[in-house]
């Protein structure tokens, strides 16, 4: 039986969670026939050429920055409406399906703290993750606000616009952005976190370090708290049943 093969597409791809999970799962779970490769590219247009070499692809993850850059090479989209990003394809016939498992990884990991009170929520950062983030807030009828370091999107605030009066209005707070990864544990996005309490939801998509500054600081006040780990593994077992369905 031929080695179905499975990868990670994304630039830089030095710290991936993906290849160390599906080897793991592969090993633990006794799956043969199955390997998964790192594919760091330096443009999207070279998924073309990872294409051709590797005839076996049988699906792909989707990480920084090809979220959106990657659905003009779609044949077929499974996206939920509205939502322009992608981290995930399954490889049948030739044809690239594109899919998103964030949004289910998030929303599965982000419910276990919600509290009736967190209604609003303050969105950093509007890359495709953050897309996904949206999307699972629009579900759950939670309102929010994004921001960022400069105004990519409309309606967008920068970080110096958020006050102690707009987070206490705001009790739900997300990092959609990769500010504080490993090796820059140091660095937080910038908030008034003298106004946090213990009303306040934090959630971190990034995992490593598995507290980040950003969490700490809000911890500290009493926030609850929660990192980018739970949705890693939910968003990567969503497309491991994409990839065998």
């Amino acid at each position: 039986m031929a080695t179905k093969v499975f990868g990670l597409i994304g630039y830089p791809l030095g710290h991936s969670f993906s290849k160390k999970y599906f080897t793991q799962k592969f090993a633990d779970e006794n799956i043969g026939n199955c390997e998964y490769h790192l594919f760091p590219i330096e443009g999207i247009d070279q998924l073309t050429a990872v294409l051709s070499a590797n005839p076996n692809l049988a699906g792909l993850n989707v990480t920084i920055p090809y979220k959106e850059q990657v659905l003009a090479y779609l044949d077929e989209s499974e996206l939920p409406a509205g939502l322009n990003a992608c981290n995930c394809i399954a490889i049948k016939d030739g044809k690239l399906i594109g899919y998103n498992t964030d949004v289910t990884g998030f929303l599965n990991s982000f419910k276990q703290h919600l509290q009736p009170h967190h209604t609003k929520a303050l969105v950093l950062g509007a890359g495709g993750a953050a897309k996904a983030v949206l999307n699972a807030l629009d579900s759950l009828n939670i309102s929010y606000q994004l921001a960022g370091r400069r105004q990519t999107v409309p309606g967008q605030i920068l970080f110096e616009d958020i006050t102690p009066a707009l987070l206490e209005e705001y009790k739900v707070v997300i990092n959609c952005t990769p500010v504080g990864t490993f090796p820059n544990i140091d660095e937080a996005p910038l908030l008034p976190y003298e106004a946090v309490t213990s009303q306040h939801y934090f959630f971190d998509l990034v995992y490593n370090p598995e507290v980040t500054k950003f969490l700490q600081l809000a911890k500290e006040k009493g926030a609850v708290i929660q990192n980018g780990y739970d949705m890693l593994v939910g968003q990567a077992e969503e497309a491991w049943r994409i990839w065998n369905s």
